[in-house]
């Protein structure tokens, strides 16, 4: 039997002004706000591509809404032309995300999932992390924490047991534990990545910005020129 490749699997939005990013108008406009969701999604984009290259996996997108009406348009066009990019579907974000690791690499298939709100991951800790869920002797699942209680990342040996995030309340200051919890209740062996900042404030910007380089960093010190979080 032919081995599948592991996937990278990026769920995003479409950086469209007024539809991302919200909570950061003000002090952003929501044209900036949006501008700083696509910098964000386009340096994420570039460490999975470093990551695949690393580990020969596969990078996957599930992307929500109509990029037609995106900041930055053109650019994240030409990054998604050589990965293959699948419609998220599903009513809610936990229903999205099972779906989005099915869709990306079957029930049996390896996956390992990101989000767009964390531009300064790198590319050697999403390679560890597809590594460790490869491994013969590594976990069923690797979960990355974030600092607001929630996750950055979610690696599954086999994809299928995304179901287990049907019942997770998204977007709470427990849904990592949540998660974690869910996992470990339908006997998944889990290991914890690093923990990271998602971006989804001022405060997370400047934070973020002062600790990372890249498109997301330039833009925020660019749009807010204050002395960053160290």
């Amino acid at each position: 039997m032919i081995r599948r490749a592991p996937v990278l699997l990026v769920v995003a939005k479409a950086p469209v002004p007024g539809l991302v990013k919200t909570r950061l108008t003000p002090p952003f406009t929501p044209h900036q706000a949006a501008a700083l969701a696509a910098a964000a999604f386009l340096d994420t984009l570039d460490a999975c591509r470093e990551a695949a290259r690393l580990t020969g996996a596969e990078v996957v997108v599930a992307l929500d809404g109509d990029l037609a009406h995106s900041v930055s348009e053109a650019a994240i066009r030409s990054a998604l032309a050589a990965m293959r990019v699948v419609p998220q579907r599903g009513e809610g974000l936990a229903a999205r995300l099972a779906a989005a690791h099915l869709d990306a690499s079957g029930s049996f298939g390896t996956t390992l999932q990101v989000g767009m709100d964390t531009p300064q991951l790198e590319p050697v800790v999403l390679a560890e992390g597809l590594d460790r869920i490869c491994a013969p002797d590594g976990p069923d699942a690797v979960l990355g924490l974030a600092e607001d209680g929630g996750w950055w990342a979610l690696g599954l040996r086999r994809a299928g047991a995304a179901r287990c995030l049907v019942g997770v309340a998204m977007s709470t200051g427990h849904t990592g534990a949540d998660t974690l919890a869910a996992l470990k209740a339908e006997q998944h062996r889990v290991e914890q990545l690093a923990s990271l900042r998602d971006v989804d404030t001022l405060d997370d910007v400047l934070a973020v910005a002062g600790r990372s380089d890249g498109r997301f960093a330039a833009l925020a010190r660019a749009l807010y020129p204050v002395e960053v979080a160290s």
